[in-house]
């Protein structure tokens, strides 16, 4: 075990003391900080100085971050404890929207929920409890009838946006959703009882032993069978959450026995393609997705989804969607590859594919219009265009995914980029 020196700290240690409170606050967020990890902060921040803000931030954050994940939370949390002077009441007003007054008029940014969360745990706790009760006061009753129960709630809200807790609590929900898919008829024929389509082999069969004579006729209908679901899902920066939570529902829908899916292959990609297959076969939910976070090693990376696609449509096409396979494409269409490539690879996966849906988290606002150029790149291709940004949505995909009338917003985004 490593032993430490005593440190040359003041009688009054107060930097010390927010420093512990502060990692507090970044392990009741999700973020594993231990005491070593807290004396050796300590310990950096003494050597460093604290003379810039900049110094300050980059040696708390190499002490106390491991994890690329991880980066995001401690950003929000270091901003609202050392930064913003109001830090209490900004978080008060983020997890209580009914108070107006403090809360600023927009809605939480990315991990800055947790990050309140976290922070009002340890402040709420070590704050005074004060009896506010008095013989004169007066009694306010709501009706919270008319309100929202906090799993409906859970459903509509955004996954950027959902604390720890919250997160936790909407992983249990997806582990029980489910997305069937109806079986279509395939070439092959089976036998019945009757049909618009003889058997001519089984009757020339019985005929055989009878001598030729064709006592009975024998009539077949199309056999029936269910596709392959193939998964191709974003995992860089600006997609890293709306894709962890993605996967969570993948791993119910991959091991959930009589779904309806022939086999279900997924594959991740930022900056380069990653099969999960094999990882997300595995039964536990947490060391499914841990082996493929090692698997794929450019997670909130940068976003090539024309270089990414071409390498599907050649190592791995053939392989997977000879069968008429059903294709999810998670990503929000920021590209940086040239936008013709990427149509290019757009239009050959959907010539493969039975259906081909696209699920965009940029759907949630309601302003949204395809300016981009991938987006502009990728629209025409797909046979279907929704959100999937929250548990609803993914609800939404499993009702729609068997309707090949179904567009999403295709249509009407189709038209705005056309000019109509």
């Amino acid at each position: 075990m490593t032993d430490y020196a005593p440190l040359d700290l003041p009688d009054d240690p107060k930097l010390t003391h927010n420093i512990t409170h502060f990692a507090r606050a970044l392990r009741a967020a999700g973020v594993p900080v231990g005491p070593g990890r807290v004396i050796d902060a300590i310990r950096a921040v003494a050597v460093a100085g604290f003379s810039s803000r900049i110094d300050f931030f980059f040696t708390l954050r190499a002490c106390l971050v491991t994890r690329p994940e991880h980066l995001l939370v401690f950003a929000q949390i270091f901003r609202l404890y050392w930064r913003d002077p109001r830090y209490v009441e900004h978080m008060m007003a983020m997890m209580l929207p009914a108070i107006r007054g403090v809360q600023e008029d927009r809605s939480a940014q990315a991990a800055e929920k947790r990050a309140a969360e976290a922070l009002l745990d340890g402040v709420m706790r070590d704050a005074p409890q004060i009896d506010e009760r008095d013989d004169d006061e007066v009694k306010i009753e709501i009706d919270a009838t008319a309100t929202m129960s906090g799993e409906e709630r859970l459903r509509r809200l955004d996954f950027e946006q959902m604390s720890t807790a919250e997160m936790a609590q909407a992983k249990r929900m997806l582990a029980r959703l489910t997305l069937p898919v109806k079986p279509f008829a395939s070439r092959r024929g089976m036998a019945a009882q009757s049909g618009a389509r003889l058997d001519a082999r089984r009757t020339l069969r019985a005929g055989l032993r009878h001598g030729g004579e064709l006592r009975r006729l024998h009539w077949q209908k199309p056999r029936e069978r269910w596709p392959n679901l193939v998964v191709l899902c974003d995992i860089s920066g600006s997609m890293s959450q709306y894709s962890r939570m993605v996967l969570h529902f993948l791993h119910a829908v991959a091991n959930t026995k009589g779904a309806g899916w022939a086999r279900v292959h997924a594959f991740t990609f930022g900056t380069r393609l990653t099969n999960i297959t094999r990882q997300l076969a595995t039964r536990d939910v947490d060391a499914a997705l841990a082996a493929a976070g090692k698997q794929a090693q450019d997670w909130e990376g940068g976003t090539r989804i024309g270089a990414c696609l071409h390498a599907f449509n050649r190592d791995w096409s053939r392989r997977v969607m000879g069968q008429g396979a059903v294709v999810l494409l998670i990503t929000d269409g920021l590209d940086r590859d040239a936008p013709e490539a990427l149509s290019h690879e757009m239009e050959r996966l959907h010539l493969s594919a039975r259906r081909l849906i696209w699920l965009n988290p940029l759907l949630r606002w309601e302003g949204f219009a395809p300016k981009a150029q991938g987006i502009k790149a990728m629209l025409p291709h797909v046979d279907a265009f929704r959100a999937g940004h929250s548990i609803a949505t993914l609800e939404e995909l499993a009702e729609a995914i068997s309707r090949r009338d179904d567009s999403g917003e295709k249509a009407r985004l189709m038209a705005a980029m056309q000019g109509r």
